[in-house]
């Protein structure tokens, strides 16, 4: 691995911002390597981010394996857009951030040593995080989807998978004040949801079983709300049985791997609403964000069991290969630039 980039300062005490720094670079399939890429100069309203860590996120897992529809080499620095820093320099109008301010911010090239983002898609960290790794954009997207969820102190809500988001989700749906049941395949997953405040915990080892499990725990009404978080046909397949008469079929899961069939009649007889749950609106995103780092600076979620695997920018793919075997532990991998 080639020399990470150093801070400079300059005789007058001001910091330099050195020419190049380290970038991960997806040449191929399966290869990223670690490049030496030109640091580039913040425009007006942007803001050049030292990044000090980015998330590794399970929707980028074919762009790793090779599909027919990616071309590459990748840009320097993508797919990562879970990525976190300090403010290295600020361009014109973007005055409200200062050097050295600790943010979270959205972008899509966060598997760099330098980032310039816009100004509107940053988010400052309090100083209650200080020196935690802080993906933002993740959590973000939890917060919105149980927001677009519209969880209330009456509903029973599953969470169809536990993975990062489905345990962040669970979590937000018991802070709502609602009765939260999580199904996964692996025991570990379980385990934590129930230590993030599930009320009932759901192991898919048989899919009818766990129909009828279900059933059982709501006197055969099925669950209001019903979160599936894995982006896999047949876990969809299931969330379409569990949920109840007129409840809310939340997509949250990444489905990208080809089309997806359902049982519409099922859909037409219970009268759901079906509600994809995946934000596209920067300003919308921003504001999930600043209301996850309120959620975790004030105690209410605690990231750090959930941050479980941490890899260096020269060992990405090994992050990618342990998600992608998703091994009983594994909750989340985490890149420290």
């Amino acid at each position: 691995m080639m020399q990470k980039a150093e801070k400079v300062i300059s005789h007058n005490g001001e910091q330099n911002v050195p020419e190049f720094g380290d970038a991960a670079v997806c040449s191929a399939p399966g290869n990223f390597s670690v490049e030496q890429v030109r640091v580039g100069t913040p425009g007006e309203n942007e803001v050049l981010v030292r990044v000090e860590g980015c998330g590794v996120c399970n929707s980028n897992l074919p762009l790793w394996e090779g599909r027919e529809w990616f071309t590459y080499p990748m840009e320097p620095g993508s797919p990562g857009h879970e990525g976190w820093g300090t403010v290295e320099k600020c361009g014109k109008g973007a005055d409200k951030f200062a050097l050295g301010d600790r943010v979270t911010f959205l972008s899509s090239h966060a598997f760099s040593a330098f980032d310039i983002v816009h100004k509107d898609n940053i988010v400052a960290l309090p100083s209650e995080l200080d020196g935690q790794p802080f993906p933002g954009e993740p959590l973000g997207c939890a917060v919105n989807v149980v927001e677009r969820a519209d969880v209330g102190v009456n509903d029973t809500v599953a969470v169809v998978g536990t993975g990062f988001m489905g345990v962040l989700v669970a979590r937000l749906c018991h802070l709502k004040g609602a009765r939260v049941i999580a199904v996964s395949r692996r025991n570990s997953s379980l385990k934590i949801a129930r230590q993030y405040g599930v009320d009932e915990a759901v192991k898919m080892e048989d899919y009818w079983n766990v129909i009828d499990q279900i059933n059982k725990l709501t006197d055969g009404r099925g669950c209001s709300r019903v979160i599936e978080a894995t982006g896999n046909q047949m876990y969809l397949d299931l969330a379409s049985e569990i949920i109840a008469t007129r409840g809310r079929l939340v997509i949250a899961g990444y489905h990208q791997d080809g089309l997806r069939s359902v049982n519409m009649q099922n859909w037409n007889w219970k009268g759901i609403d079906v509600i994809n749950a995946h934000e596209r609106d920067n300003s919308v995103y921003i504001k999930g964000i600043a209301k996850a780092v309120e959620l975790v600076a004030n105690g209410s979620i605690d990231l750090t069991p959930l941050l479980t695997h941490f890899y260096s920018m020269s060992s990405l793919n090994q992050a990618f290969e342990k998600m992608r075997q998703c091994p009983e532990g594994f909750i989340k991998a985490v890149v420290l630039i």
